[in-house]
């Protein structure tokens, strides 16, 4: 008979938090008839947000060409419309339904390039730029790639996207946490990451690669550009590749913070050493087009023949879905001043970065007045990750425990906390410890995405079971 058993335990190892328990008795209780606020996933779309007139109107005549030979359909789209579906057609004359070059569509991969060229003013090679399913794909091209042994370990920040902890239990390699500085705005922090490498060492780990998420999830905090400066220092001293995930690189809100890519801050400091593995996607930002599965890996400081085993990777799934390659060429080529689609392109950003960030605001300064929680309003992405304190049980004592112990006892109180708020209130978040945390802290990642009617509602009824919860556990 087929059992658990026959699995590789590596599959039965690996964690995805953010579609835990907690997410399916959450759909549970909405096919009760349950009311609830999402707030698990970075899903723009599934929690409200419209899609954007330019892409949607461009693939939709990519999808069905005879649009563009109907004179009565086509007056239903701006004229620059037209002109880009016609010159992706000429440039890819077989449409969306065959396959294309293992790295992707050649004048997509040039497009990425510009984009790149002209977001940092810096020099970008387009046969260095691999268009992916989304920047997981991407992740975990790069993990695969530079997994040597069982012993290699990958430096991830704590908390961390789960990606990043299931890629590598799944391919079976080494996870290197290190904890992020939330006393000074989730920051890297050199003596905490020289502390992890030499501990991992000590353990018999050889660090291959340090992964960073700017802006962060699930801190939403935005890194300084003397803090990449840092990581690149301490990745040269260390020979350690770079990943860095910049997927929400649009999604900044805080005055006066700006997004620096690692690539540019390598090119600033003439690093030349160090390989830098960048990752983008469609599903984030303001674009929020996280079904398109559109993104790419672009790849610093390795030679042309190592650049080629990264696409005979690529090729072993023959390429990227055609949908989300044109998705990421929309993304990185918008409407320009004078195009008859800019202005409404424009309002429709404007309005959804905006939306954001007012929501960032509410949730922020809402949650940070409850007694017990703290949270600085984010930063940026679309996340806070709320600390938040409890009593213990009666009879509960933490100090002879160890530190395992300690680990599960703490990972149950988060987990039961953030069950009870679904169950009671409706809001599905994701527990801390589903991300990691530091040893007695607890935490909750929540999205600010619903509607804003949603989010003030959040914090109104967190407020309410937060009291009542500490009081029932006392």
């Amino acid at each position: 008979m087929f059992t658990m058993d026959n699995l590789n335990p590596n599959l039965l190892g690996a964690e995805y938090a953010v579609r835990g328990p907690i997410v399916i008795r959450a759909q549970q209780l909405e096919e009760q008839g349950k009311k609830i606020i999402y707030c698990n996933i970075g899903n723009p779309q599934a929690l409200k947000q419209k899609p954007l007139t330019y892409l949607r109107q461009v693939i939709s005549l990519l999808e069905y060409p005879k649009l563009l030979s109907s004179p009565d359909l086509l007056k239903h789209y701006p004229a620059d419309i037209v002109a880009k579906a016609s010159f992706i057609l000429e440039k890819h004359p077989h449409g969306t339904g065959a396959y294309t070059q293992s790295a992707g569509i050649p004048f997509i991969r040039q497009a990425v390039a510009d984009f790149i060229k002209k977001r940092d003013g810096i020099p970008a090679d387009r046969d260095h730029i691999i268009l992916t399913d989304g920047a997981s794909k991407g992740v975990q091209a790069a993990i695969l790639a530079l997994l040597k042994s069982t012993d290699d370990g990958f430096m991830i920040p704590i908390p961390q996207y789960p990606l990043y902890s299931a890629s590598i239990k799944l391919y079976g390699a080494r996870q290197i946490g290190y904890y992020l500085d939330e006393s000074n705005r989730w920051q890297l922090n050199e003596k905490i990451l020289t502390e992890s490498i030499e501990k991992a060492k000590a353990d018999g780990i050889n660090p291959v690669a340090l992964a960073v998420i700017n802006p962060g999830n699930p801190t939403g905090a935005v890194l300084s550009y003397d803090n990449l400066v840092m990581i690149i220092q301490f990745t040269k001293r260390h020979n350690l590749a770079i990943f860095t995930d910049e997927v929400y690189q649009e999604n900044i809100y805080g005055e006066g913070l700006k997004f620096f890519s690692i690539a540019k801050v390598m090119h600033d400091q003439n690093e030349t050493s160090v390989p830098l593995f960048s990752f983008h996607s469609v599903s984030k930002g303001f674009l929020g087009e996280c079904g398109h599965r559109g993104g790419y890996m672009e790849i610093r400081n390795v030679p042309d023949n190592v650049m080629a085993q990264f696409i005979k990777l690529q090729s072993i799934s023959l390429c990227a879905n055609v949908d989300g390659q044109i998705a990421t060429y929309l993304m990185v080529s918008p409407p320009q001043p004078g195009d008859a689609s800019y202005q409404l392109y424009s309002e429709e950003r404007s309005n959804i970065l905006s939306d954001l960030k007012n929501k960032a605001q509410i949730l922020g300064e809402g949650l940070s007045r409850i007694k017990g929680m703290f949270v600085d309003v984010p930063e940026g992405a679309m996340y806070a990750f709320v600390r938040f304190e409890l009593p213990h049980a009666a009879g509960v004592s933490v100090e002879g425990m160890t530190a395992e112990q300690r680990s599960d006892y703490e990972a149950r109180r988060d987990s039961d906390y953030c069950m009870a708020l679904l169950e009671e209130t409706g809001i599905c978040v994701v527990p801390g410890s589903g991300f990691g945390q530091q040893p007695g802290t607890l935490h909750f990642r929540t999205t600010f995405l619903p509607p804003r009617d949603e989010i003030e509602a959040l914090v109104e009824k967190m407020k309410s079971f937060h009291e009542n919860y500490v009081k029932r556990i006392a």
